[in-house]
């Protein structure tokens, strides 16, 4: 037959919410009103408890207000930066009509002395006068250039500055919409606060709630069989006489008194018989073995190694030397000594095991 090695968790697994929440503050503030108390029904939404908030809500005004002013600021950094653009384009506009009129006076002193109608003096300083106005245009435009650059990043930085206060307003609003704590889900409260009136610090645990509608098992196995442990490993969890099935979920990497602690995952996680703290045996498939010889463990045969049993032969049992191998919830794998078909005696026989036989009544 198959036989397979399930391992007893030495210490009693508990069966434990598959969820637990933990809810925290968030803010630093002075509980008000405990509303929900440990082992209470909540709903999704369900106010927990009442924290004081004021400190939350002048940090909310005070950054209302720092936002108001930035946008004021950004408001008249962009008017007064649109005058000066205004400004600076009207002088060139300007500039470029005196530089037409040079260069009008300019072409007509030339005309004027082809003519000989005027010294080549004046033709000079027309010619000057141009040169100069286009000198002044250009240094005009080169202004107008650097203000529209420095204006787009004026107006770039006072714009981050203000998503970021706007930023920090929505944050304090969502925190300050968060202080009465409320429950995510259904479920039962596991832990709270218990005394009105202390003083907590924002990230403080204030509650845990538990989703009752499914289960896992946390159990203890020796940490002589850590190298045997895996994710995935079938897993039987007895309930009286009621078994359900499972598998290992997690492995924890610390060892701790001797013992490495699993969480299982069970195939019925909604089981009714499951509830909060239950103790529960907890058997773990280590090995398999195909087309094994066994037989019933008892009080004989409760273990791996050598053992001395009795072995009904006619009308006595005969003591045997037996070698068992990898045992399961109800057999133990026979590795020698013992042949199929063979008529044990499984019942604790210590008083008799000086002697090679017994006659059978």
């Amino acid at each position: 037959d198959n036989s397979s090695a399930w391992r007893m968790d030495p210490q009693c697994p508990l069966v434990v919410p598959e969820i637990e929440q933990v809810i925290s503050s968030p803010v630093d503030a002075r509980v008000v009103r405990i509303l929900k108390r440990a082992g209470a029904q909540v709903r999704t939404g369900e106010p927990l408890l009442q924290l004081d908030i004021s400190q939350s809500v002048l940090a909310v005004e005070k950054l209302d207000q720092d936002l108001a002013i930035k946008r004021n600021q950004e408001a008249q950094s962009k008017l007064q930066l649109d005058n000066t653009l205004s400004e600076l384009a009207s002088q060139v506009e300007i500039k470029k009509l005196q530089l037409e009129s040079a260069r009008l006076e300019h072409q007509r002193n030339q005309q004027l002395f082809k003519e000989g109608l005027i010294s080549e003096e004046v033709l000079r300083r027309s010619e000057v006068a141009e040169r100069q106005a286009g000198i002044e245009l250009k240094r005009l435009e080169e202004a107008r250039r650097n203000a529209q650059a420095a204006t787009s990043a004026e107006l770039a930085g006072l714009a981050l500055e203000t998503s970021k206060l706007a930023k920090d307003r929505a944050e304090a609003r969502r925190v300050l919409d968060l202080a009465t704590t409320r429950a995510d889900r259904d479920g039962v409260l596991t832990w709270s606060l218990t005394e009105e009136g202390i003083t907590i610090n924002r990230g403080s645990v204030v509650a845990r709630l538990a989703d009752l509608s499914s289960f896992r098992v946390d159990a203890s196995v020796s940490d002589a069989y850590a190298n045997r442990l895996r994710t995935g490993q079938p897993v039987q969890v007895r309930i009286d006489d009621t078994v359900i099935a499972g598998r290992i979920s997690e492995v924890l990497p610390t060892v701790q008194n001797g013992v490495v602690t699993v969480r299982v995952a069970l195939d019925d996680s909604s089981n009714s018989l499951l509830r909060p703290n239950l103790r529960v045996e907890v058997f773990i498939l280590t090995d398999h073995r195909d087309r094994a010889l066994r037989v019933r463990k008892g009080v004989a045969t409760s273990g791996e190694g050598v053992q001395q049993v009795f072995v009904i032969r006619g009308d006595r049992a005969e003591r045997t030397r037996v070698r068992f191998g990898i045992a399961s919830f109800d057999f133990v794998e026979v590795a020698e000594g013992l042949a199929e078909g063979d008529e044990i005696i499984v019942s604790d026989m210590t008083d008799y095991l000086h002697l090679s036989s017994v006659r059978i009544r």
